[in-house]
């Protein structure tokens, strides 16, 4: 399975790509490791992962009984935008519905994903989504 990148992390003091604020502030320690405290947080930083090409946070960040064995950047994608419609938790599960807009090899789309993820182990998780 493979993912847009950039390749790239933006500097601390940069906008997120996720647009919710600094990615230092924001998205970047979630991709250094530190658990989402919640799960449009893990939403958001999964974004960023995909824009900056950050397969080791996609990997970390997937259900283990969901994840496909292969999770691959693709530079062929760019990743324009995110808007969250909605987030939901109640207990250990939580779902989040949002709009991604990309660009690959001359083509525009939007990609809108009602998400379910799961909190195992302290931390959320991305468990699966429907897209459409």
């Amino acid at each position: 399975m493979s993912f847009g990148s950039a390749s790239t992390r933006p500097a601390a003091g940069a906008p997120c790509p996720c647009g919710a604020g600094t990615f230092g502030t924001c998205c970047g320690p979630l991709l250094d490791g530190v658990p989402a405290p919640s799960a449009e947080r893990l939403m958001r930083s999964r974004y960023t992962a995909f824009v900056v090409g950050d397969v080791r946070h996609l990997v970390r960040s997937w259900h283990p009984r969901t994840r496909p064995d292969d999770v691959a950047a693709d530079d062929g994608t760019r990743w324009r935008g995110l808007v969250v419609e909605e987030a939901h938790e109640e207990g250990d599960a939580a779902t989040v519905t949002f709009r991604a807009a990309w660009t690959a090899r001359g083509d525009d789309g939007v990609l809108r994903e009602h998400s379910r993820f799961v909190r195992r182990g302290g931390r959320w998780v991305y468990v699966d989504g429907d897209v459409g």
